[in-house]
């Protein structure tokens, strides 16, 4: 009796690993899908809540680090950093909206004006820095997290010196969410970011108005002031000094521009004209910078007056918890304890929302290049990856939030400076003067606040190198491995490209591969002589001849366009652009194949020079060994050798 042989648990256990991608992608699709109609998607303010979780989340640690980093003068450090903010950050990620509607922020504008390599190892060095910024998010959130866990009276001595074990835990858990399969709701994030701000202002009136009815509070903190940097001027400019500590501020401008596609704008939006989405982007990112600058002004101010200097140090009750701290001295442990289960729900949240983000970044790049394995378009290989690293960061830094402020610092202030050089490149080009001289003075602003936060907090660019070797290395083998890999997405023939093909059709389909010189009758007439001399062929045979010029070599698939033309009142050519001319030529061969039921047949001459040589050719310019990589290409993309077009090399 027959039966039914079950596939090992490997094969299934590999089925649902690359199952899919993530349902982010949906929103997301890449770059050959079709786009989203245009009026759909949700009110600004909705999305607002969505970058808010991890925006607004810094509350939770942001006022300690400033305390730790600036002393005394946190507050006077914050108003700069607000300054920075509002004056900056906020008309630099405005114009970013502008100049990428679908949310593809600076680096894809970067990308624009770049091309060939350099282009390509700059967007992949940018990359590097945006994976930084976003593991640091679930690695930092996640131990700020679990400090509030340990703070809280009620379990202190339960989990007293297990703060690791937490992270890991809620980093694993945000993991597991992944791989079961996660979909960032809009309205989850609206609850939380409301329920989280309305505490916070809680703490915040609280905290103002013990400030206000101890008038001996203001009066001591001004006097140490006074004391400890004479006067105002040298306050001012201690803080613009230690404002670059502080850069943890500005988090969550490009995660603001990367959720534009789910603004909803106006009906009469268009893929192309989206204004109603810009508009209401615009007053998303302006909304929260407010919203957010405000928090940031009131809570440095009350947790430097009324929370002891000690507390903010390493092992002190308001490291990486001040407002937590706060709402416990003066709002009560039930208070307390509701403020800490919303602050580790809405850093849990921001975790989920940068690793969404990281699975929806590195594929609208690296696909693209080729510059990634197969497996890397599923989501749960690429949860693994980046839950494996999020372990690895967790231990390197011991769970500790003060530790990893300088690494998630230099991956913001990273992206914020390509932005800002970004806006100055579209702005000179755009011939706009005073706006280019103004986004001149932001970018050397952020150039300033990331070199000095290199300086003095090594280890946040010491973490970028790592991705930055680890994204390229990979690229780089990713690529070598797709070398011969059929590239062209759609190829297309013009009227009398078709012609061409259709006459062929009648009798044996022949092309001679030529590389254009100087286009005159002496050169194609030579070149057939020499091919038909090559190949004992008779001179009745005819052939057309195609040339590929190559456009940016960097570039990973394309479609191709093929156009035809008569020369000399003889000879067919055949003309296409491509970014390899062995690609090019072996998406002809199958396209003509597959139109016309025939087997075409394309001659070369042999390349002089070093094999290996000829191939770095190919590889770096898109040209070089053509006729044995012809063949190989058709080899992978036609394993049946009986339809398979025929390369001949004479």
């Amino acid at each position: 009796m027959a039966t039914t042989e079950r596939p090992p648990s490997t094969g299934r256990l590999r089925a649902w690993m690359l199952e899919g991608l993530s349902d982010l992608a949906k929103q997301h699709p890449g770059p050959h899908a079709e786009p989203e109609p245009a009026h759909k998607g949700q009110r600004w303010w909705r999305v607002m809540c969505l970058t808010g979780v991890d925006y607004f989340s810094t509350l939770g640690y942001q006022p300690g680090i400033a305390a730790l980093a600036a002393g005394l003068l946190s507050p006077v450090a914050t108003i700069v950093l607000v300054v920075v903010t509002l004056a900056g950050a906020l008309p630099v990620y405005r114009r970013v909206a502008e100049e990428s509607p679908r949310g593809e922020g600076s680096i894809a504008m970067l990308e624009r004006l770049l091309s060939f390599w350099k282009g390509k190892l700059f967007v992949l060095t940018l990359l590097g820095f945006a994976a930084t910024d976003f593991l640091i998010t679930i690695t930092l959130s996640a131990a700020d997290a679990s400090t509030h866990l340990v703070e809280n009276p009620h379990l202190t001595e339960a989990l007293q010196g297990k703060q690791m074990l937490i992270t890991l835990f809620l980093v694993a858990l945000l993991g597991a969410v992944f791989l079961k399969g996660f979909l960032e709701a809009i309205g989850v994030a609206v609850a939380l970011v409301g329920v989280y701000l309305m505490l916070n202002l809680v703490v915040v009136i609280t905290g103002l108005w013990h400030v206000v009815t101890a008038g001996h509070v203001i009066t001591d903190w001004s006097g140490a002031l006074t004391t400890e940097h004479g006067n105002v001027f040298v306050m001012i400019g201690v803080a613009l000094i230690v404002f670059p500590k502080l850069a943890l501020g500005l988090s969550g401008f490009e995660t603001g521009v990367a959720v534009m596609p789910h603004v909803q704008g106006d009906p009469g939006d268009t893929d192309e004209r989206p204004a109603g989405r810009i508009r209401d982007t615009k007053k998303l990112l302006t909304t929260a910078a407010l919203v957010m600058s405000c928090f940031l002004i009131t809570t440095s101010f009350i947790t430097t007056l009324l929370i002891p200097e000690r507390e903010f140090k390493p092992g002190g009750d308001a490291n990486g918890r001040a407002l937590a701290y706060l709402a416990h001295e003066y709002l009560g442990n039930a208070f307390g304890t509701v403020y800490d289960v919303s602050t580790i729900a809405i850093l849990w949240f921001a975790g989920a929302s940068a690793m969404a983000g990281l699975l929806n970044l590195m594929p609208r790049y690296l696909p693209r290049y080729g510059m990634a394995p197969h497996w890397a378009r599923a989501v749960r290989p690429m949860v693994i990856v980046f839950t494996l690293v999020a372990f690895l960061v967790t231990w390197i830094f011991d769970a500790n939030v003060d530790k990893q402020g300088s690494a998630y610092a230099t991956g913001v202030l990273v992206l914020i400076s390509s932005a800002a050089i970004a806006v100055t490149i579209a702005a000179r080009k755009a011939g706009q003067h005073g706006w280019t001289l103004a986004f001149g003075a932001i970018s050397t602003v952020f150039l300033y606040t990331t070199v000095v936060n290199v300086i003095e907090r090594p280890d946040g660019v010491k973490i970028g190198a790592c991705f930055i070797v680890g994204i390229m290395l990979i690229s780089l083998l990713s690529r070598l491995a797709r070398a011969f890999e059929l590239r062209v997405t759609d190829v297309t023939l013009d009227p009398m490209a078709e012609r061409f093909v259709r006459d062929m059709a009648h009798r044996r389909i022949r092309f001679i591969a030529n590389k254009p010189g100087r286009r005159d009758k002496a050169e194609y007439r030579d070149k057939a002589e020499q091919i038909r001399a090559d190949n004992d062929m008779p001179e009745q045979e005819d052939f057309v001849f195609v040339e590929v010029t190559v456009t940016d070599p960097s570039e990973f698939e394309a479609r191709l366009t093929v156009r035809g033309e008569v020369l000399h009142d003889r000879y067919r050519v055949l003309t296409l652009e491509s970014a390899s001319i062995p690609n090019a030529l072996a998406a002809l061969l199958l396209h003509v194949r597959d139109a016309t039921g025939c087997t075409p047949h394309i001659y070369f001459e042999w390349t002089e020079g070093s094999p290996f040589a000829n191939f770095l050719r190919f590889f770096l310019f898109g040209q070089g060994e053509v006729a044995p990589v012809t063949r190989e290409v058709l080899r992978e993309a036609e394993p049946d050798r009986d339809r398979r077009p025929r390369v001949h090399t004479g």
